[in-house]
């Protein structure tokens, strides 16, 4: 009985066994597509970014040069905000003023009609 409970237990390591390999082959082929596909990601963005620096050189792209593009594109999005919101408030000064201006106008017209 011994023996079949160690024959039963071999039996059950060995399924065990060969269901890790399995499963690390798995994780390996998802780890090398992941690479993949990040490569490709990688020169998409830098395409996308500055078609000379991808693709036609044919040279892979680094990580490095997709951070710094990525920053670089952050950078000057962050300033068009910056430039959006000051001609906001430019825009909303003039019209305050111009509001300004048109009561004054009114003013104006009022006591012109009343002097006449």
């Amino acid at each position: 009985q011994a023996e079949e409970e160690l024959k039963a237990a071999w039996s059950q390591q060995e399924r065990q066994l060969r269901e890790m390999e399995r499963r690390e082959r798995l994780l390996q082929s998802a780890v090398q597509q992941a690479g993949e596909q990040l490569e490709s990601f990688k020169t998409r963005v830098m395409q996308v970014c500055s078609p000379s620096a991808a693709g036609s050189t044919g040279k892979s792209v680094t990580e490095q040069q997709v951070i710094e593009k990525v920053r670089q594109i952050s950078d000057e999005n962050q300033q068009s905000h910056e430039r959006e919101k000051n001609l906001q408030k430019e825009l909303s000064s003039r019209l305050t003023k111009e509001r300004e201006v048109s009561g004054n106008i009114e003013v104006f017209k009022n006591s012109l009609q009343k002097l006449q």
